[in-house]
C-alpha cells in the first residue's frame, strides 16, 4: 500500500452499490477511533492511523464480496520481556456480504461472512475486526532485537537451549557392591 496520505474512510456505505459499480475506497480511520481495538494493545502513537484499500465487487455467482488490504502501526507488548515493541499489522481478507446469518450460512467456507444491513455497512468495524483478527497470541521481539537478550544468553551460552542437570541418581544395589568387597 501506498504512504500516500488520504482521506478519512467514511464510516458507513452502501456495500451492495459498491459492488454494483466495482468500486475501491481507499483511506484513512484514526487509530484513537477504534475502542476495542485500543484496548486490546500496549498503545498507540498519538495521531496514528490505519491506512485501508476495500476493493467491492460481484464475483461469478453475483456474490457481493468486499476485499480489503490494511497496515496500523501499533505498540505489542513482548512476552519474553514484558516491554513495548513496536509493529505494523498487516491484513490482507476477502469477506462475503451478507444481511442474515441464513445468508452468510449459503457462502462458501474460504469466505468470511461481514453480516451488513440491506443498505449501510459500518466499515471502521469491520476493520476494527480484521485489526484484532490479526493481533499475534504471544508478540514476541525479534530476538537480536529483544532487551532480555542478555539473559536469555546467560541461561542459554551455546545457543542451544538450556538442558537442566540430571541429578546423580544413587544406585540402590550399591550396597550390595560393599558388601561384595568385605571378606568374612
Amino acid at each position: 500500500m501506498s504512504k500516500a496520505p488520504h482521506a478519512e474512510l467514511p464510516k458507513s456505505v452502501d456495500p451492495y452499490r459498491l459492488a454494483e459499480h466495482n468500486s475501491t475506497l481507499e483511506g484513512e480511520i484514526p487509530l484513537s477511533a477504534l475502542t476495542r481495538f485500543r484496548e486490546a494493545v500496549l498503545g498507540v502513537d498519538e495521531g496514528a492511523v490505519c491506512s485501508v484499500k476495500l476493493s467491492f465487487y460481484m464475483d461469478a455467482e453475483r456474490r457481493r464480496i468486499a476485499s480489503g488490504e490494511l497496515e496500523a502501526p501499533v505498540d505489542l507488548e513482548c512476552q519474553r520481556c514484558m516491554g513495548a515493541m513496536q509493529t505494523t499489522l498487516v491484513s490482507r481478507f476477502t469477506l462475503g456480504l451478507a444481511t442474515s446469518d441464513e445468508q452468510a450460512q449459503q457462502l462458501p467456507k474460504d469466505l468470511e461472512p461481514f453480516l451488513t444491513d440491506d443498505f449501510s455497512a459500518d466499515l471502521w468495524s469491520m476493520v476494527e475486526d480484521e485489526l484484532l483478527l490479526v493481533l499475534p497470541a504471544f508478540p514476541l521481539h525479534d530476538r537480536n532485537e529483544c532487551p532480555a537478550r542478555e539473559e536469555l544468553e546467560a541461561l542459554e551460552p551455546d545457543g542451544s537451549p538450556a538442558q537442566p542437570e540430571e541429578p546423580r541418581k544413587e544406585n540402590p544395589f550399591s550396597v550390595l557392591a560393599d558388601l561384595k568387597k568385605t571378606k568374612h
